[in-house]
């Protein structure tokens, strides 16, 4: 590789070493060469997620102008043009390398630009719809880095881990998203328990939860295991080499539910964190479970009252 790609990919490197802590230990259990490219698509995703998030000095007119601009970069690159961009490089290169589906691309993007303007979903269908662009398609993107025996069924597996994935973290973040005018959890599912957004506003400012919140919170996180469990089978279907890592990232990020089930459902006293002490015996214990072994669904048990949440 040049030096400009070659800097492209350490760019994006260090911003998943830097921003994605729990992900990044699980891409090392990764083979060296696949690495690089789960931190070009890692690198393009958190881009796009500062010009968000991170600018929010700005008005959404103007973040949304810098998104547009840097998405036609990347369209422009796509289309073979040269692409003056310190990480851009590296996904296009990755994208071609796995001749990965523009269009997982194109979605991800439409959710990204959904941020600056959606403040709340209605249902969970609605928050499905963004959640298919900035969850599910990052599950497709990575699927062909993976390798599969058998990627047609491993397909939908890789969608629902997005979705399992990206909802564990809403769990966890409700006080950040509220800190930035957002609410990923639905109305619906607030109305299910009388809840209302002054009541989240409320708890984060005073620190503490209630129990109507902590009922809200339990529900949320049995959806979440309903889509855990859903992509549970999709690992062993992965290659050989690429299990360790999956089996890490998804027994790490399965386990920020079980700190929020061990915190009795309170996500507004402290942030659910996994201990640094479990994250490396996860991974210790990846690496020496052999190919094809099924994996844990985490959280505390279903409830079968609930049964199919999603």
């Amino acid at each position: 590789m040049d030096a400009d790609l070659t800097a492209a990919y350490e760019r994006c490197r260090e911003l998943h070493r830097r921003h994605g802590r729990t992900y990044y230990l699980a891409t090392r259990l990764l083979p060296a060469w696949k690495r690089r490219h789960v931190h070009a698509l890692y690198g393009f995703t958190r881009y796009a997620d500062e010009i968000v998030d991170r600018t929010e000095e700005l008005p959404p007119a103007e973040r949304a102008a810098q998104l547009e601009e840097w998405s036609a970069r990347f369209v422009a690159g796509l289309h073979g043009e040269p692409v003056d961009d310190p990480l851009l490089p590296a996904v296009l290169h990755t994208i071609a390398v796995f001749d990965l589906d523009r269009g997982d691309f194109a979605s991800f993007l439409r959710s990204m630009a959904m941020d600056l303007t959606v403040r709340s979903y209605p249902t969970y269908d609605d928050l499905l719809d963004y959640m298919e662009g900035s969850a599910a398609v990052i599950g497709t993107m990575m699927l062909p880095i993976l390798g599969s025996s058998d990627p047609a069924a491993a397909r939908e597996p890789a969608r629902q881990l997005g979705f399992a994935f990206q909802l564990t973290n809403f769990i966890r973040d409700v006080v950040e998203d509220l800190d930035r005018g957002r609410t990923y959890l639905p109305d619906e599912d607030l109305a299910r328990f009388d809840v209302t957004r002054e009541d989240l506003l409320a708890a984060r400012a005073a620190g503490r939860t209630t129990p109507r919140l902590r009922e809200l919170i339990e529900y949320e996180v049995t959806r979440a295991q309903a889509h855990y469990e859903a992509a549970a089978p999709g690992i062993p279907l992965l290659a050989p080499a690429s299990q360790a890592c999956m089996r890490t990232a998804y027994a790490l990020y399965g386990g920020i539910l079980d700190e929020v089930a061990a915190q009795d459902f309170d996500v507004f006293t402290r942030r659910a964190l996994v201990p640094r002490r479990r994250r490396m015996a996860v991974a210790a214990r990846a690496l020496f479970t052999p190919a094809g072994a099924p994996v844990r669904i985490p959280g505390p048990a279903l409830r079968p009252a609930l049964g199919r949440v999603w």
